[in-house]
């Protein structure tokens, strides 16, 4: 028998489906939007919070389906107390737990704003990942809705301080409470028709995916996929369904609204919700905000099971290309609404709630669309590369990329194998560095530095044809003193900017 062990199987490197690996270039890109974000913010007055990654499962609440399943949607494990923690699902319910359980601290109207990652036990699917960052802002303890308004004002603030131009997107807003009247209205009010009114707010939200005609089939007798599955009905009938989708058809508030408060009339709640859009209409346009940027409209069906009163959404309006060739319209890129139970339920107690969420990863593929991103120059570092090992040859390698930094110029000393040079430019040139230090012993006994330009040794490279364009020609390559160096860098490195700045005009 063969007692040899066996060799060790070499393990695969492999990604979990629905994550992805951020590089150097898309991290730049999200630091560069987050930044402008936060400036709106804390322009507007909001302050900065932190939530851990986890919270108590019970504490995500309505995002949840039911508590004997706590790992569907989200992603949970058990303390050693055996209380089960999920990944957060979202930045909002940790925003109510930290309010509830600093209530008497915090001073409210408290208005704060977040940036994290949130997760999701869903099945990943292209553009769909189970890891991804939002940046919220809410205002707590805010019952009037100018508090929605100023929501919605710094949303296109947000949008324009990123470069979209008006007329690229708009805030459209609507309010719960006018679907809640519309249903009241239909016949469909008080808590024995509750599940019907459940089945009738989820048939409203598959409006962008199956269209009017899908969404009246689910509003009535029901509705059969391509695949032959069928989806029973919310059960109304025609007069019924009729009111329901002019209510979220309306294209035009102005011309409509006096229809949709009569439609209402009766109810209460429904009265208050039109009232309450009319103020935020008001509102928003006295203070410079038109129907460019800021614009009443009862299709917003975002949320209905979750929020209790108006509700806004993000939209960019300007065409993009998709992956078949096709030019579609890139669409919501955030939104939120008013939000009153949330917080109420760690209560006991109504605590007033509004804000909204903006889905980075999605504004940043927008953002690249219109070039509005990454356009900010990130700077190689210059490279000290390494002629001889010893240690007072090493200490002056360092000892100059320490002077570099100094001086606020990225920098690197190479830390590779050292022994073959052709290697060290070959690392300088894949990595983009714009110039090389080179000291070997005749320089360091001379007490100077050969500096390499080698963004201009790449174009005269393809560039130079004779000795007379040389002579012409920026020199690549100069001999410089050691106390020199680093305002030659500079000197070299600002030359550099120029000729982007120039061939950038050219474009």
């Amino acid at each position: 028998m063969n007692d040899k062990q066996k060799k060790p199987q070499k393990l695969k490197a492999r990604l979990p489906r629905g994550f992805v690996d951020r590089t150097a270039g898309d991290i730049r890109a999200v630091n560069e939007m987050t930044a402008k974000i936060r400036e709106v913010y804390e322009h507007y007055g909001f302050d900065p919070l932190e939530t851990p990654l986890f919270e108590y499962t019970d504490a995500l609440g309505k995002f949840l389906p039911d508590s004997d399943r706590p790992n569907e949607g989200v992603f949970s494990l058990q303390d050693d107390d055996e209380q089960w923690m999920s990944l957060r699902y979202d930045l909002t319910a940790p925003l109510a737990r930290h309010v509830a359980e600093n209530f008497n601290e915090i001073q409210l109207p408290y208005r704060t704003y977040r940036a994290g990652y949130v997760f999701r036990n869903e099945k990943p699917g292209p553009g769909r990942f189970r890891q991804f960052m939002q940046f919220d802002a809410d205002t707590v303890g805010a019952p009037g809705v100018q508090a929605d308004a100023e929501m919605c004002m710094m949303m296109a603030d947000t949008l324009e301080a990123l470069g979209i131009k008006r007329g690229d997107y708009v805030i459209r807003v609507n309010n719960r409470k006018v679907l809640d009247g519309v249903l009241e209205a239909i016949g469909l009010g008080g808590d024995d028709k509750a599940g019907q009114r459940l089945n009738v707010l989820r048939a409203i939200d598959k409006l962008d995916k199956f269209g009017p005609e899908g969404v009246a089939l689910l509003l009535g007798p029901g509705r059969k996929d391509e695949s032959g599955d069928f989806t029973k009905g919310a059960g109304l009938n025609q007069e019924q369904i009729d009111k329901v989708l002019f209510f979220v058809g309306i294209k035009d508030y102005a011309e409509s609204a006096a229809r949709l408060a009569e439609l209402v009339a009766g109810t209460a709640r429904g009265s208050e919700g039109v009232e309450e859009l009319n103020f935020i209409g008001a509102l928003v346009a006295i203070a410079g905000y038109g129907p460019d940027r800021i614009k009443i409209d009862p299709s917003v069906v975002r949320g209905l099971e979750y929020y209790t009163g108006p509700v806004y959404e993000a939209e960019l309006t300007f065409d993009v290309t998709n992956e078949k060739g096709e030019k579609v319209v890139f669409g919501a890129v955030g939104g939120g609404g008013r939000y009153d139970g949330l917080v109420s339920r760690f209560m006991g107690q109504p605590v007033p709630a509004t804000g909204f969420s903006i889905g980075v990863s999605r504004l940043m593929t927008a953002l690249k669309n219109l070039g509005k991103l990454g356009a900010s120059e990130i700077i190689e570092p210059v490279l000290v590369t390494v002629m001889d090992g010893d240690v007072e040859a090493m200490g002056r390698y360092q000892r100059m990329t320490q002077e570099l930094r100094a001086a606020g110029i990225r920098a690197e000393m190479f830390q590779g194998n050292w022994k073959k040079f052709g290697n060290q430019l070959k690392y300088a040139d894949r990595r983009g560095c714009p110039v090389a230090i080179i000291q070997g012993g005749d320089e360091r006994a001379e007490g100077v530095v050969q500096i390499k330009d080698l963004i201009e040794g790449k174009r005269l490279s393809g560039e130079i044809e004779d000795n007379a364009s040389w002579r012409e020609a920026r020199v690549a390559q100069e001999t410089a003193p050691e106390a020199d160096l680093v305002a030659k860098v500079r000197e070299i490195l600002a030359a550099q900017a120029e000729d982007r700045k120039r061939a950038g005009g050219n474009v």
